[in-house]
């Protein structure tokens, strides 16, 4: 076994020359090359021997060689065929470390998270994502209320910062509270994206998603909070009140809206972004089966 880590610059120009590997830019390859970071973001992961780790898009192994190392196991997923030989080289020597060659938006990931969890104290999702298949990803995973208690992933910096908004900035959108009623998120570490190879056009971010018991907002019709979420943010320069009437348009009219708005005690004048998660949940029960 070569004691160096494959997230180093010489182990990954190895690795990659040995295997005579070219970078596919459909499937968002970029290697990261610092061990010190993977550990890092590990440690804000709260990884431990307790740990079953689910990775997404492992490359050639630098991060699912870390996972293998401090969690009790780690089962990996890569979409493409040709690291699959590579990865299984370079991880031999760890039996704790699985493979799997399916797209995770196909894979049945429910069936696999729930075979971990019952041998495994805890179960949590890390791993380098590609920047063009982020927001599906995290979305599904949320969204199938698998029970995993977090997800660290390091993405687009930009992506991070929408989903780790808060009300009021210009960050802050229909993301930002998809993600955080099912999530607590925060960013505990920005990457530069000299650390990669090959070097990407933007800088990265750890993002931490701390998954919620319960959502912190009770709502009539789930479906319905998130339509009137993204309906108050479709076109962002545009009040309230204009952009649910747009929604809204041939079954309320637009006084109604105004109406119900003011009763509920939010001001038909302000923008989407000014609005708290509570206050979309009142909008929404406010609205519920007037549409």
């Amino acid at each position: 076994m070569n004691n160096k880590a494959i997230a180093t610059p010489g182990r990954t120009k190895d690795i990659l020359a040995k295997a005579g590997f070219s970078f596919k830019k459909s499937l968002g390859q970029n290697f990261l090359v610092d061990v010190n970071i993977l550990k890092n973001m590990l440690r804000h992961a709260g990884i431990s021997e307790n740990t079953a780790a689910i990775e997404i898009g492992p490359g050639i192994g630098a991060l699912t060689e870390q996972l293998a190392l401090h969690a009790g196991s780690v089962t990996a997923f890569e979409i493409d065929q040709r690291l699959v030989p590579i990865l299984e080289e370079e991880l031999s020597s760890f039996e704790n470390a699985t493979i799997i060659n399916e797209d995770i938006l196909k894979a049945d990931i429910d069936q696999v998270v729930r075979e971990l969890a019952r041998d495994h104290e805890e179960v949590r999702v890390v791993a380098n994502l590609p920047y063009y298949i982020t927001t599906p990803i995290l979305m599904r995973l949320l969204m199938d209320r698998l029970p995993f208690q977090s997800i660290t992933v390091m993405i687009q910096k930009e992506v991070a910062e929408r989903m780790a908004a808060s009300p009021g900035t210009k960050s802050y959108g229909s993301l930002s509270i998809a993600v955080q009623y099912y999530t607590e998120a925060s960013i505990p570490m920005m990457v530069p994206k000299s650390v990669f190879m090959p070097q990407p056009n933007v800088d990265s971010a750890v993002l931490h998603l701390e998954k919620r018991v319960e959502p912190p907002v009770d709502v009539q019709d789930e479906d319905f909070f998130f339509e009137i979420v993204r309906a108050s943010f479709k076109q962002r320069r545009k009040t309230l009140i204009n952009n649910l009437g747009s929604f809204f348009k041939g079954s309320v009219e637009k006084s109604e809206i105004r109406e119900r708005m003011e009763g509920s005690g939010i001001d038909p004048g302000r923008r989407g972004e000014s609005l708290s998660m509570e206050e979309f949940a009142k909008l929404a029960d406010v609205f519920h089966k007037v549409k």
